[in-house]
């Protein structure tokens, strides 16, 4: 029996906050990889101060798209500049609506003359694919879901990626010698033991590094390489409880809600979408709680992806970001808790991961919003990252991170059901120096 769709869950519920609000959501884990291997706060240290492995292969969802009219499906609905994308080259995907609200973002690389692949949570992909099937382009595409919700058989590829202060020596003596000088988010081919991959220059959590990404055939053989090679430098395995708070530092958001639930024109798009899409699961939970799902919506340019945005195309959207890029509320920040707050209201916590929204007041009023917060061992500090007024995001001014969690639909937005109160310090995103100031100089 075929699920329903996300408009009829809407229609059926009331209200799109009626579907997607759940108070003390479960966090999601990351598929196949262990929570720790050597311990989450070793493993967070590890590419702070040595080398880390993190293994991607299953927690992130691929799309390809291949044909004669690839790049221009790419080209009318996303942002981005494709002038000069050559091949073996990544984008920050920017898809968004025709009022300018991201769909949410994604790696798009370029694999060959006419074949992309776009790989991070499946909402940017599925937008890709609705325009693409709707639109009748010349184009053949194929989904590779992640490991939790495959069905059956492995990935199609593989993603290793080594961070850390290490990863360049690492990279050395797996292969022999230095690899070609390659530049942020660019590609090189390598081999390794008769096979063939690439090695992205990427990382996370503003360190130096490489992903490497090949045929799944090939995973165990270049695991086992890796790991062998970084044992001098003291290698450790990324777990799924370490790598989920890689980006709060870095300055990624990665779940923000895709602006889809409420434009008329896009019912057809809701129709498509299954209630067991990302859209339909992805939970919202916190203190701050809205019945009007737009207040969560965001514009690319809060998240810091006006670089990656152009104008010298037409697109779906290209309209509404231009009469936003000069005149846009919020900037994201990093709010660094307040040690005795932090005892007071935690403790002394084992470990914090969580992506519910949470209010950010000044003087009772609110003024932004969080997306994710985390405890981030070698700081023996809690930092969340989220959205806040323009006016309130000079980097030492003093806020209030409220903790709690709203019940939702039936209860006032504005209530207070046993909320905590935390100081907070405004901060710079991205929080690590290198990730803001030298990272893409690398």
């Amino acid at each position: 029996m075929k699920p329903i769709s996300l408009q009829q869950a809407i229609d059926e519920a009331g209200s799109p906050m009626k579907v997607v609000w759940k108070p003390n959501a479960k966090a999601w884990e990351v598929p196949v990889i262990a929570p720790e291997y050597a311990g989450w706060r070793a493993e967070q240290a590890a590419w702070r101060d040595a080398v880390a492995l993190s293994d991607l292969s299953h927690h992130m969802w691929d799309l390809w798209i291949e044909g004669p009219d690839a790049l221009r499906l790419l080209k009318d609905y996303s942002a981005n500049n494709y002038e000069n994308f050559v091949i073996g080259q990544a984008k920050q995907f920017v898809p968004v609506t025709e009022r300018g609200h991201l769909i949410t973002d994604g790696i798009l690389m370029r694999d060959a003359e006419q074949r992309y692949n776009l790989s991070g949570v499946p909402a940017s992909q599925s937008w890709i694919r609705y325009q693409g099937e709707k639109g009748g382009y010349d184009v053949q595409m194929t989904v590779d879901p992640d490991s939790g919700l495959r069905k059956a058989g492995d990935p199609l590829i593989f993603r290793f990626q080594i961070q850390g202060p290490s990863a360049m020596p690492l990279a050395e003596k797996l292969f022999g010698g230095p690899l070609p000088k390659t530049k942020f988010f660019h590609s090189t081919p390598v081999e390794l033991g008769g096979r063939s991959f690439r090695a992205f220059r990427h990382g996370m959590a503003g360190m130096p590094g490489y992903e490497f990404i090949g045929d799944w055939k090939d995973a165990a053989f270049v695991k086992e390489a890796i790991l062998k090679a970084g044992e001098e430098f003291g290698l450790l395995h990324v777990g799924g409880k370490a790598y989920y708070t890689n980006g709060i530092e870095s300055g990624w958001i990665p779940t923000p809600t895709p602006g889809v639930f409420t434009d008329p024109e896009l019912r057809g798009y809701r129709e498509w979408l299954s209630i067991f899409s990302y859209e339909g699961q992805k939970p919202l939970h916190g203190s701050f709680y809205s019945d009007n799902i737009e207040d969560y919506y965001v514009s690319p340019f809060e998240l810091g992806y006006g670089k990656s945005i152009a104008f010298n195309h037409d697109y779906c959207g290209r309209e509404a970001l231009e009469k936003a890029r000069d005149d846009y509320r919020r900037r994201k920040v990093t709010f660094v808790f307040d040690p005795a707050d932090m005892a007071r209201v935690f403790g002394q916590p084992e470990y914090m991961n969580t992506y519910g929204r949470y209010r950010i007041e000044k003087d009772g009023k609110l003024v932004g919003m969080s997306f994710q917060t985390g405890l981030i061992g070698p700081l023996n500090a809690i930092l969340s990252l989220g959205l806040v007024d323009k006016e309130y995001a000079v980097p030492g001014t003093s806020l209030e991170f409220v903790w709690g969690e709203h019940p939702g639909p039936g209860h006032d937005p504005a209530g207070d059901f046993g909320f905590q109160r935390l100081k907070v310090t405004v901060a710079p995103s991205p929080y690590n120096e290198h990730a803001r100031s030298e990272y893409r100089r690398d």
